[in-house]
């Protein structure tokens, strides 16, 4: 059997991945070293790991950041692949070399929730902006994959365990309100990566299933502006044909929909789920006359 050979990235998307790993990897460095390190505060994975090594040793965190997640550069190569491997090399380089040129600049704030709650948004939105175009500033989601096919727990699970044990350390380097704050931070930051991945304007996908599905749809299309899809279906247990209606809408159109629904048939079957990204086809959503 012939491999499918994988497609080469063109310079455009090469440029613009290269581009946002930047940006977010110089975001990440100006969470940590201009308001959650001059603090005390630390971030959870390699990066919490290095703070406080850092701190201990009086060395540069940046040379711990690429040191330390060097040996998951050649982990995530074998596992995960080739463009993703070196997407997260170029963003741990950017932001070594961030927090090496910052560190000698003094904290905004020394205010310690102020700097816990906008170093954990400024952070959280340099790694989602990463993540988004392809990499990742931190070796322990590498690991937790690598876990997880041994271990019976699932990926999230496993950086959730490594994070705690992480974060609590640091009540025995720093202080225990300092670990607390550590807390605050990374959730704060973990909040704010998935706004960034996912992004504000949120979709949600609709299935409907009705006798109506006709009179629902055309409603859909006119009322909403919004494509639909005609699936088919067949009840298990009465094994009758039924159409399922499919289609996106945004989140703002969700009560309006509902109301579509129950207008033209008060027992259909409404199930209602969020989605992270869509592409393609007629999502956009057309001018309502």
């Amino acid at each position: 059997m012939n491999q499918i050979q994988h497609k080469k990235m063109s310079k455009g998307k090469l440029l613009q991945r290269t581009l946002f790993i930047t940006i977010g990897a110089i975001l990440m460095g100006v969470g940590l070293e201009i308001f959650l390190v001059p603090n005390n505060v630390i971030d959870g994975g390699i990066v919490g790991i290095s703070i406080m090594l850092s701190y201990l040793s009086g060395w540069s965190l940046g040379l711990f950041i690429f040191l330390l997640n060097l040996p998951f550069f050649f982990l995530g190569y074998k596992q995960i692949g080739k463009t993703f491997a070196f997407s997260t090399l170029y963003g741990i380089i950017i932001l070594s070399i961030t927090t090496t040129f910052l560190h000698p600049v003094p904290a905004f704030t020394q205010d310690i929730l102020l700097a816990t709650v906008f170093g954990g948004i400024i952070l959280g939105i340099g790694v989602g902006i990463v993540i988004r175009y392809g990499g990742s500033l931190d070796g322990t989601e590498i690991l937790a994959i690598l876990f997880n096919k041994k271990l019976p727990f699932s990926v999230g699970e496993i950086i959730m365990f490594m994070n705690l044990f992480i974060l609590s350390s640091a009540g025995f380097v720093f202080s225990w309100d300092r670990a607390m704050y550590s807390l605050i931070a990374y959730f704060v930051a973990f909040k704010t990566i998935d706004i960034t991945i996912t992004g504000l304007d949120e979709s949600k996908s609709v299935w409907v299933i009705s006798d109506n599905y006709t009179v629902i749809g055309d409603a859909i299309m006119n009322r909403l502006g919004r494509g639909v899809t005609f699936l088919k279906g067949e009840g298990a247990y009465s094994g009758d044909d039924k159409k399922v209606i499919f289609c996106v809408i945004n989140r703002i159109e969700e009560a309006k929909l509902k109301d579509i629904v129950t207008e033209n048939d008060p027992s259909a079957f409404l199930a209602v789920a969020d989605i992270a990204e869509v592409r393609g086809g007629r999502f956009k959503k057309r001018d309502i006359h």
